[in-house]
């Protein structure tokens, strides 16, 4: 009898079950294969991140203390892991023949968040896992962060009301391709910076408009979601203050259950400014980015200025790949910011379709600080689009436009587009990852300079121990993301009005 009662529970679980369930799921495959697709240390300044990592909470034996507060002894494997860096037809199989292994000889080096210019909660927390591997250690971290992700991105989807889910799915979809998907599964803190301010937005918005429970899990979703932007970078601790002040200006209401909501949104604003404070970067927002002073113009800073404001969208493109992945040396195809820029513009400006005064003022606010905020740094810095300031800087903001684009006021539908055009958008983006997945494994299996559809021939590098070669993780990454396109589809493309 229990066994019938059994069989007759399984049988009504799996009657429940839709493709959609299985998102999750084809989402971690996704960033797990551009996890494997980069060996350790190929994210920008990842060796810098990495001795602070294993240097955070008291330090560890690869990070031990010397004489001089502002310098560190650690292990000479962290600037190994990095000997391919800048050095496009290098590939990641010079990383065996310096060794990497954390017992070796050890340097003193300055290069490491000693001085604290970035906050610590990263760092802290990803100090959690590091251990005396230095590439197990650091691939658990990688594996965690798109677990976070991936976990945050599908608990708003079920607590959000179904127009606010096709926002979160728009929105993270057309800006994440390929700088996202390479940032998030890393040991880099940007992809907290774009993780958090995503979920921030999206949880404040479901807290303003729901109730009951979910309106409880949406608010601590934001706590999540703030903690960790603005626990990664100083820049992204201004972008989730951005983020509250928009979802919250989206929201507004002369009700007073708003203005009791809005102690939440508040209160997080306060922990927002006691993280930028405890960092050393507040001084950047006066004098502008540091650098050698690379622009060549003659001092003019109102030309400087003027060239940095036309140069500016090659800035922005370079999240969707006009600029190299990795140290700048992963040069992708034309074809993917073609492909991934276009799905982003078009679903935008669907999202212009839906405006109102009030998500007009948003978008212009956000838009005037995707404009004046890298203009001014870099000009008062003396630099030029195409130095010191990177996409990766601004990609979390660009979420945060594309989420409030993609925003449907209250009472209206959603952006919606009809069967081809949205085969035409989804097109794109897969077309965009998989061309960018395999010239990203390429790169470290064997350099730049060789190529071939086959990755697994004449590689000179992949990961001990792993069963699956290249091959295997670019035809799963792919197949993956694919498959996770084609079960958003009819999420996709429901009708539905927004609360």
């Amino acid at each position: 009898m229990a066994t019938m009662h059994s069989a007759r529970g399984l049988r009504r679980l799996v009657g429940k079950l839709r493709w959609i369930h299985v998102a999750p799921l084809l989402a971690v495959l996704t960033l797990s294969a551009w996890a494997f697709a980069s060996p350790i240390g190929a994210a920008p300044d990842d060796d810098y991140h990495l001795v602070s990592t294993w240097c955070a909470l008291g330090g560890s034996d690869a990070c031990t203390p010397v004489a001089d507060p502002n310098l560190r002894r650690v292990s000479n494997a962290f600037a190994s892991s990095t000997c391919y860096a800048l050095v496009s037809d290098r590939s990641a199989a010079c990383q065996d023949e310096r060794g990497i292994s954390l017992d070796g000889p050890t340097t003193v080096t300055d290069r490491g968040n000693f001085h604290h210019k970035y906050p610590g909660v990263f760092y802290g927390t990803m100090r959690l896992f590091a251990g005396n591997d230095l590439v197990s250690s650091a691939l658990v971290m990688r594996l965690v962060n798109l677990a976070l992700f991936v976990g945050l991105a599908t608990a708003l989807a079920v607590l959000l009301p179904a127009s606010r889910r096709q926002t979160l799915l728009w929105g993270w979809l057309v800006s994440m391709v390929p700088l996202g998907v390479f940032l998030i599964p890393s040991n880099n803190p940007s992809g907290w910076a774009i993780t958090g301010v995503g979920t921030a937005f999206l949880a404040l918005l479901g807290w303003f408009e729901s109730s009951g429970k979910r309106r409880w899990a949406l608010g601590a979703l934001y706590v999540v979601g703030i903690l960790m932007a603005a626990g990664s970078r100083s820049d992204a601790a201004i972008y989730v203050a951005g983020a509250t002040l928009v979802a919250s200006l989206l929201t507004w209401s002369r009700q007073r259950e708003w203005l009791l909501r809005s102690i939440l949104p508040a209160a997080g604003l306060i922990v927002v400014g006691v993280l930028f404070f405890t960092t050393n970067q507040a001084d950047v927002g006066v004098h502008g980015i540091p650098g050698g002073g690379s622009t060549p113009y003659d001092g003019s800073m109102a030309s400087l200025a003027i060239h940095n404001l036309f140069a500016l969208p090659y800035l922005w493109t370079g999240v969707w790949g006009t600029w190299a992945l990795g140290w700048f040396d992963t040069q992708l195809p034309a074809v993917v910011p073609w492909a991934a820029a276009s799905a982003f513009m078009t679903v935008a400006f669907a999202g212009l379709g839906l405006l109102t005064k009030r998500k007009a003022v948003a978008i212009a606010g956000v838009l005037s600080v995707l404009v004046a905020f890298p203009v001014y740094l870099l000009t008062a810095g003396g630099e030029s689009v195409g130095s010191q300031f990177q996409p990766r800087y601004l990609l979390p903001l660009i979420v945060l436009f594309a989420l409030v684009l993609v925003t449907a006021p209250s009472g209206s539908s959603t952006v919606r587009f009809n069967g081809l055009q949205t085969f035409a958008i989804l097109g794109a983006l897969a077309i965009a990852n998989v061309v960018a997945l395999q010239v990203n494994i390429r790169r470290y299996v064997t350099g730049a300079n060789h190529q071939g559809f086959n990755l697994g021939a004449g590689a000179e590098w992949w990961w001990h121990g792993v069963p699956i070669g290249p091959m295997a993780v670019w035809f799963v990454g792919s197949a993956a993301f694919m498959g996770l396109l084609a079960v958003l589809w009819p999420e996709l493309r429901r009708k539905v009005i927004a609360p």
